[in-house]
């Protein structure tokens, strides 16, 4: 037996028991390591706007409106790694180690170009971005600021993406926790030290923040790079491989495509939001840009948890085994909508109490409590929603999840925001959310349908 039998046995039995152990327990075990990790990030995402509401309610605005900057090289990041993933996998599957260890060290050159057009972008277009916004001089500054830094060193983003992908590809996945929580932890310990100038360090504020941020990501980077080097022998990273080969980019671009345009949709969507918001006043975008951090405690277990289900989904449709199939859609839909009610009762009965992190002055809770209270009804819906087209994509239909984003964020929920914001009623701004909600129910429907009705089982 040679060294690598052990390895391709372990795996066979972890496939195998997505066939015969039973559903909630299946789910419950290859979910949970995610959830966490996604609830991680959540609390990652948070602590910034936490920390920094303590300087300003235009800072807090600042950070929201660069929120679509930073989701956008998420959504390359991201993207580009699905493909790496993807081109990867199937070389090592096909025992094509020249070709696997090419697409790795492509992969790092991919990272590193990436970054270089952030960086252009932060050097040369922030100031811009935050006057084609607002014209609110203190939010400029502040957004400005804080966008230069995450934007101009964004490397350490793009190389943590890259480097934990590499080991997700690899079957490493226990080691790409570890590099997400030492960057979280890193980040959250030093926010309030550099924002407010703890330990003997100067005061940074608003730039503090972002240093925190970038410092996490450069440390998270670090350690994926070391684990990968020394304890991911299937791949070999040498940075003189990392000379670009067309063929190997062309493949992970095919594929990552995609993924890079549905992530980069929230971003759009972001992004006219807080121009029809700004038309208000800037209190409505700190309150949106609170919001968002909040959500995601919410939706990430869910997120999370789709992520353990697809495999069990995409196995079972392999061993053609439609039970199993529907069996998990039904309970992992029963288990999104439970932590979407219980996400609703947070939003619905503790607003004032979750908008209390935000260091909130009396207007931003009027504006506040009320938009929580309606966007939130529509986590009544998205559960079912978010685990239905997670099914479709596991079943091989993966472009119904871009069809639904785009339609959901760009074709329903713009509009319609817009629309109610010519009545001059904030309030009925926020209803866009639970009616794009609606039209993303009915469209989950559909697609599950004609997906149930055509797989051959």
């Amino acid at each position: 037996m040679n060294e690598q039998e052990p390895a391709v046995l372990e795996e066979l039995h972890e496939e195998n028991k997505m066939g015969y152990e039973p559903i909630p327990k299946l789910i419950f075990t290859m979910s949970l390591p995610i959830m966490i990790s996604m609830l991680v990030q959540a609390l990652y995402n948070i602590v910034d706007s936490i920390y920094v509401s303590r300087l300003s309610e235009d800072a807090l605005s600042a950070v929201s409106l660069a929120f679509p900057v930073q989701n956008i090289m998420i959504a390359v990041g991201t993207g580009t790694a699905v493909g790496v993933n993807a081109v990867l996998s199937r070389a090592l599957g096909e025992k094509n180690y020249r070709r696997a260890n090419k697409t790795a060290n492509n992969a790092l050159f991919l990272a590193v170009a990436s970054s270089l057009v952030f960086v252009i972008f932060g050097l040369f277009f922030t100031r811009i971005y935050f006057e084609s916004l607002t014209d609110i001089q203190a939010i400029i500054d502040y957004g400005t600021t804080y966008t230069e830094i995450v934007t101009v060193v964004s490397f350490g983003l793009f190389g943590a993406i890259m480097t934990e992908r590499l080991l997700t590809s690899t079957g490493r996945t226990v080691y790409t926790m570890i590099t997400q929580m030492t960057g979280a932890v890193t980040n959250i310990i030093l926010d309030p030290i550099l924002i407010f100038g703890y330990l003997g360090l100067p005061k940074m504020g608003i730039a503090g923040a972002a240093v925190a941020t970038v410092a996490g990501q450069i440390l998270a980077m670090t350690l994926g790079l070391i684990l990968n080097i020394r304890l991911n022998h299937d791949i070999k990273l040498d940075i003189r491989q990392m000379k670009p080969e067309g063929k190997i980019i062309r493949r992970i671009y095919q594929i990552g495509v995609p993924s890079i345009v549905m992530a980069s949709i929230g971003s759009v969507m972001n992004f006219f939001m807080n121009k029809i918001l700004l038309s208000f006043n800037s209190t409505a975008t700190a309150v949106f840009g609170a919001y968002f951090k909040l959500q995601s405690f919410v939706f990430m277990p869910v997120f999370g948890m789709n992520n353990g289900v697809v495999p069990i989904v995409a196995y079972n449709y392999g061993a053609r085994n439609k039970p199993r199939i529907l069996e998990t859609r039904r309970k992992a839909i029963l288990y999104a909508t439970i932590i979407m009610l219980v996400g609703l009762a947070a939003f619905q009965l503790f607003p004032q109490l979750l908008l209390g992190m935000f260091a909130p002055s009396e207007e931003m809770l009027r504006i506040g409590i009320p938009a929580l209270r309606y966007i939130s009804l529509s986590f009544l819906l998205a559960g079912f929603s978010i685990v239905s087209i997670s099914v479709c994509q596991a079943l091989g239909k993966s472009m119904y999840g871009l069809y639904l984003s785009l339609i959901r964020q760009l074709f329903v929920l713009l509009p319609v925001a817009w629309l109610l914001s010519r009545t001059g009623q904030l309030n009925l701004v926020w209803l866009a959310f639970p009616i794009a909600e609606f039209a993303a129910l009915l469209l989950s429907l559909y697609y599950n349908h004609r997906v149930m009705k055509v797989i051959d089982l």
